[in-house]
């Protein structure tokens, strides 16, 4: 790939190795300041999951916010590698996740210890069965997609029989499972934290 004249090599966003440096940074911010974090902000305190054991969730509503916030992030991780930036864009992704997953573990077992681990693991089932894999793939779709664009003549990937109606159907395919993911976390998930929150 060329831009601005100097040629740029194609790479593979090293997935496993960013999530983990991700999962560390999350975990280092969460225990360095913890006491801004958890004490400041009262995140995951027992008053804040004393609330959440009671409370009555209006599914349908629930649905529609987690709908709204996967599907922008699935279709802006696709317009985004359309760019220069598609992979570093991929990778910063990757990243985030990883540091949000450091921090929510951390918070739960700084908190809790053994019991509070258990409570993120409950917190994310059975949904990220399905993000997980959707994400990964989307993350290949995205590479793929940029590479086609940019590591050879954009005309010539892009003429390629049934290239875009190929890459169509793939997003067609992930938004789905984000979808089945939606559905999972809005009506499934609250039964089983609920459930784990009554005798936790």
């Amino acid at each position: 790939m060329q831009i601005a004249g100097k040629r740029i090599g194609m790479t593979k966003v090293p997935v496993l190795p960013v999530f983990c440096i991700g999962v560390v940074a999350g975990i280092l911010v969460m225990n360095m300041g913890k006491s801004v974090l958890l004490k400041g902000t009262g995140l995951f305190d027992e008053d804040t999951l004393y609330h959440m054991k009671y409370m009555t969730i209006d599914s349908r509503a629930f649905f529609f916010y987690i709908f709204r916030k996967r599907i922008l992030v699935v279709l802006g991780m696709a317009a985004l590698c359309t760019t220069y930036l598609g992979l570093v864009v991929c990778a910063g992704a990757v990243g985030w996740y990883g540091m949000a997953a450091g921090a929510y573990l951390s918070a739960l077992a700084l908190r809790y210890g053994f019991k509070g681990i258990l409570l993120s693991l409950v917190g994310v089932f059975p949904q990220y069965l399905l993000y997980v894999p959707a994400m990964l793939a989307l993350l290949g779709w995205c590479e793929s997609l940029y590479k086609g664009i940019y590591s050879r003549s954009i005309s010539a990937e892009l003429a390629e029989k049934g290239f875009l109606p190929g890459k169509v159907g793939k997003l067609a395919l992930i938004l789905g499972v984000v979808i089945l993911g939606c559905y999972l976390e809005a009506y499934v998930n609250p039964k089983f934290l609920l459930g784990y929150l009554k005798v936790f």
